[in-house]
Order: structure tokens, then C-alpha cells, then sequence
């Protein structure tokens, strides 16, 4: 069955990927956003079968106006990258927080009654137990540190979501998407920020190993899902998740931050030298997630990391040097 959907942040990474799908999918979409970090590029050959408003998520009238006559709201916007946590933690709060208000807000005025929401996991920060499901406690582990400030956002949002969502809501469902990587995301990323210091130290060591310095020992953990995946993930709790339902969306393929740097380089042609830096403030050990209630869905991780990882590398190796450093991980 086709619907007509409202996008925010549909020209964000992972937005403009699953604006793409809904389109292909032969639903009609409305995208909000204000291309304050996305940019309607990444919607390519689907740009002129969307409807874009342009507005941004923190004023109320214009979310009110893009909700108005939709079937659906599918609730993306917020300001990801580990170094706008650290250097403007007020408004990835103000945009998380106050988006989310308005967004339930409208869809409450509209008589929207279907809305779809994406948390993190950087919901939980630190788990308990790995690989993590969805019911382990959401934590703000120092609200004086910086990098808190989009977790504390995501639960916020989780909070008001299901508890908006208790009435005047047919269904709201919530996402948590974990390291999501692929083309254009932006370089405020692991991935992409890897590359960028690989291929910068291979152009400064002709031969030998490439020296590699990273946050802390290498050993910390994550899971990476390709976004082609997480897509599929998206879309089976849009037609199929439960109301009140939460998800992981993920790849529970568990790889160390050492080796994630090693097969950076090794894609490009060279051996790395890992040498270890201190830890960043905040940063969490392990995370994986546990995605037995999205495979419940019909959901399958299909694209392993030796599968993803080349031509993702390859794509930033091809556009790096024109881009400002950033440091993330």
C-alpha cells in the first residue's frame, strides 16, 4: 500500500537513503529540512519526484505546516558527528529536543497518527551487556560532558515519543540505528576521518608501514552497518514495527577500532603501523547491538564490512584532499 510520507532530515545521510527507497518503493514524500548539514544532492535521481520545504525542525509553524496532510511522519533530524557533540552541544540539544516536541506536536494538530523516530545508540552509552538489546537502561553517564549531549537528546526524545505516543497515536515506533556508514556522510565520522589520516600519512610515507595514531589503545569495539542495510532495517519497522515498539538497526558484526584502521589502509595498498594516543573523554569500550526483534521483522544484514568497507574507502580516498581535517571517533 502506497502512503504519502514527511521526511525530516530527508536530506541528511541516512534521510536522503531512505528517501530514495520510499520513492523507488512508489510512496509519494515530502522532505523537511534545512540543509544546515544534509544537501538535496544526496537525494540524486529522486530529487524531482519529492515535494522539499525547506525549514528547520526548531520552528514550530513550519514543522505544523510540512505535517499537515500526510499519512505518515518518519522523524530523522538531528545534528550527528562526534565533533558537533563536543563543540555545540546546545544545539544538537536544542535541535533534538525541541524537533521532537514539535514534531509530536504537529502530528497531534494534523491527526497524524503514524510516526517512526530515530533515536541512537548512543541512547545507552556504555551497555551493560554486548551484544546489547533494546531494554538495557538509557543512561547520561556525566551531564557535564560535552559528548553527552546528543545521547541525552535521543532519550529524551525515546521519553517523549512513547509517552506522547501512549494516546492520540495509532502507532509510533522508534529505531536506533548503530554506526551507519556509506558514501557522503560526512566527515565528521569514523570512517571517513580514518581515511582522510590514511591516505594524508600515506602521502608522507612512501614506504614501510604507514604510521597510524588513534584514540586510546585500538581496542574499543563497534558494529557497522552498511548503509544498504540499514535502509532495509528502516523499512521493515516502518511497514512492520510494533506500536511502542524499539529496534536496533544494525550489523551485529563486532570489529575493533585497531583493525577497523588497519583495513582502511590495507584497502589502499598499504600496512598500518597502529600507534595509540590517549582515550577520548566519554568514549565507550564496546558496542554491538542485538538485532533479534528487527529480524523478527523479516530484517537480514546482507553487506559484511570486507564487503562494504572497499568501496566506501574508496569513495572518500577519491574526495579527501579537498576536505577540512576533522577529528572523530
Amino acid at each position: 500500500m502506497t502512503k504519502h510520507y514527511l521526511v525530516t532530515g530527508g536530506s541528511g545521510f541516512i534521510g536522503a537513503a531512505l528517501v530514495r527507497r520510499l520513492v523507488r518503493d512508489g510512496h509519494k514524500v515530502r522532505v523537511f529540512d534545512d540543509n544546515s548539514r544534509g544537501h538535496p544532492r544526496r537525494l540524486g535521481d529522486v530529487l524531482e519526484a519529492v515535494e522539499f520545504v525547506n525549514g528547520d525542525i526548531r520552528d514550530a509553524e513550519a514543522v505544523a505546516k510540512a505535517v499537515r496532510g500526510v499519512d505518515g511522519v518518519l522523524h530523522l533530524a538531528a545534528v550527528n558527528g562526534t565533533r558537533h557533540f563536543y563543540e555545540k552541544p546546545e544545539v544538537v540539544l536544542d535541535v533534538g529536543v525541541r524537533g521532537m516536541l514539535n514534531v509530536l506536536d504537529a502530528c497531534r494538530a494534523a491527526g497524524v497518527g503514524d510516526l517512526v523516530v530515530a533515536s541512537s545508540s548512543e541512547a545507552y552509552q556504555t551497555p551493560p551487556l554486548v551484544p546489547t538489546p533494546e531494554d538495557v537502561p538509557l543512561v547520561v553517564p556525566d551531564v557535564q560532558n560535552a559528548r553527552y549531549s546528543y545521547g541525552g537528546s535521543k532519550l529524551i526524545s525515546e521519553l517523549l515519543a512513547v509517552n506522547w505516543g501512549r494516546t492520540g497515536f495509532d502507532r509510533v515506533a522508534i529505531f536506533r540505528p548503530h554506526n551507519v556508514y556509506g558514501p557522503d556522510m560526512g566527515w565528521e565520522h569514523v570512517v571517513p576521518e580514518f581515511v582522510r589520516r590514511a591516505v594524508a600519512a600515506i602521502d608522507r610515507t612512501p614506504r614501510a608501514p604507514v604510521p597510524f595514531p588513534i584514540q586510546g589503545d585500538g581496542g574499543q569495539t563497534r558494529a557497522f552497518v552498511h548503509i544498504d542495510d540499514a535502509i532495509d532495517g528502516i523499512v521493515a519497522v516502518i511497514e512492520r514495527g510494533a506500536h511502542l515498539g524499539i529496534y536496533h538497526v544494525g550489523n551485529p558484526e563486532e570489529v575493533t577500532i585497531a583493525d577497523l584502521a588497519r583495513q582502511v589502509v590495507t584497502v589502499l595498498g598499504r600496512e598500518a603501523d597502529i600507534q595509540a594516543g590517549p582515550a577520548a573523554p566519554g568514549g565507550t569500550q564496546r558496542r554491538c547491538p542485538d538485532i533479534a526483534r528487527l529480524m523478527a521483522l523479516g530484517y537480514l544484514p546482507r553487506i559484511p564490512l570486507s564487503a562494504g568497507l572497499p568501496g566506501v574507502v574508496d569513495w572518500y580516498a577519491a574526495r579527501c584532499r579537498d576536505a577540512a581535517p576533522v577529528a572523530a571517533e
